[in-house]
């Protein structure tokens, strides 16, 4: 495997014929892998977040985060088919795609270059744009009303992921720069990261920052959901049934475990116990490290991503977390996970290493330079474009709700019901 063809975009996609002009035939195996996958994703970015953050905050708030995420998946999801894919993946420039998929219109018998309808890609990308969007609740709950967040998806969605997604994925500039990223380390799990940092600086810290969720044996639940759903983000990159889809997950596997056990050890050693939310923490972390470069590294190389990942966002969640009230670790286990992994990429790419290499016109500090590139404008874009959508949403729909209903708790308040039954 070379290089290059590990990154679906950057040849594969660049330039899509019109549908008129395909006759080949999609393979079937090739796409019941990808509807597989595009699942496995939604999977994560429903039951799994819903879960994880409903069980970290308190029990009075935890139906408004599992209503949140539903409203995010449908605004998101209109959105993604109005306009969404159309301006990330259609032919444009290197900022943007063109109109030709508006409202899905035009999509191909085939994707251009692979061997599966452009339906099931389009499927398969929508499950990465709800997952990266959801990301975001869990920095902010107990503080922000539903309206609000049918009011900043579509915002957020367009303008902070779709540029970086064409940019990367799409075509566009940074993929012109070298900018690696297999499966969304940066266009994810860092974007999504940043942009719940951006969030969280906005809205302020909850009434008793300090105060841990209500029920972590659902937060156990969601991750665990999560740590079975996001393998689709990996294996469906490989944009078939093939060898590249199962190196992919298990590596995948590989970096959370390494990365559990390596938080689960931290833990010990820094507050004497061995937490288990903070075990399943720790195998998240992983997974948005190796997300970067899950079917490009080697089975040693996977591990040592993660267990790196995972040094660094405990060291980060010890220092930052008691700076910035991201109950959910958004920030540190997606944001700085999914950074790490884009830094490390290149070096863990060499065969010395036993990743795949790069091609002769490729350097390894070209290559470093083209990554911290990319870290640094994806964490910029996230941060300012979030705090843009944010305020602009703010106009119209307060971004926090008063003292007095947060106190209360959000889901009697915004939805006159209780996720539990206190009687």
């Amino acid at each position: 495997m070379r290089f290059p063809l590990a990154l679906p975009f950057l040849a594969a996609l660049a330039l899509p014929r019109p549908a008129f002009a395909q006759v080949a035939v999609a393979d079937s195996g090739d796409t019941g892998w990808m509807i597989l996958c595009a699942l496995l994703v939604l999977l994560a970015a429903l039951p799994g977040l819903m879960l994880r953050y409903a069980g970290g905050v308190n029990v009075r708030s935890a139906l408004s985060v599992m209503a949140q995420g539903a409203g995010i998946v449908a605004t998101a999801s209109l959105t993604w088919a109005i306009a969404g894919y159309s301006l990330t993946y259609a032919p444009g420039g290197d900022w943007l795609g063109g109109g030709a998929n508006l409202l899905l219109a035009n999509l191909g018998q085939l994707r251009d270059a692979l061997t599966i309808p452009e339906s099931a890609f389009v499927l398969f990308q929508l499950g990465l744009a709800l997952l990266a969007a959801c990301l975001m609740v869990g920095a902010v709950a107990e503080r922000t009303p539903i309206g609000w967040w049918i009011g900043f998806t579509p915002l957020w969605l367009l303008l902070v992921y779709v540029p970086v997604a064409h940019a990367a994925w799409g075509g566009g500039w940074l993929a012109n720069l070298g900018v690696m990223d297999f499966a969304g380390g940066l266009v994810v799990h860092g974007l999504a990261g940043f942009s719940a940092l951006a969030l969280a600086l906005i809205v302020g810290a909850r009434r008793d920052a300090t105060a841990t969720g209500h029920a972590p044996v659902l937060s156990m639940a969601g991750g665990a959901l999560l740590w079975v759903g996001l393998s689709g983000v990996v294996g469906g990159w490989a944009l078939g049934a093939t060898d590249d889809a199962a190196t992919a997950i298990l590596n995948h596997h590989f970096a959370a475990c390494a990365a559990a056990l390596t938080w689960a050890l931290l833990d010990k050693i820094m507050g004497a116990r061995s937490s288990a939310t903070g075990i399943m923490s720790g195998a998240l972390a992983g997974i948005a490290a190796i997300s970067a470069s899950a079917a490009l590294v080697g089975t040693g190389g996977a591990m040592l991503i993660g267990l790196i990942a995972a040094l660094i966002c405990r060291l980060g969640y010890a220092i930052i977390g008691r700076r910035i009230d991201d109950g959910a670790g958004v920030f540190v286990i997606h944001g700085l996970g999914g950074i790490t992994g884009a830094l490390l990429l290149p070096v863990f790419v060499l065969p010395l290493l036993g990743g795949v290499g790069f091609d002769a016109n490729i350097s390894l500090t070209g290559a470093l330079v083209s990554q911290v590139i990319g870290v640094v404008v994806v964490a910029l874009w996230a941060m300012v474009g979030s705090a843009i959508a944010a305020l602009i949403v703010s106009v119209i729909i307060p971004m926090r709700v008063s003292p007095q209903d947060e106190a209360d708790g959000l889901d009697g308040v915004q939805h006159g019901q209780q996720g539990w039954d206190f009687r």
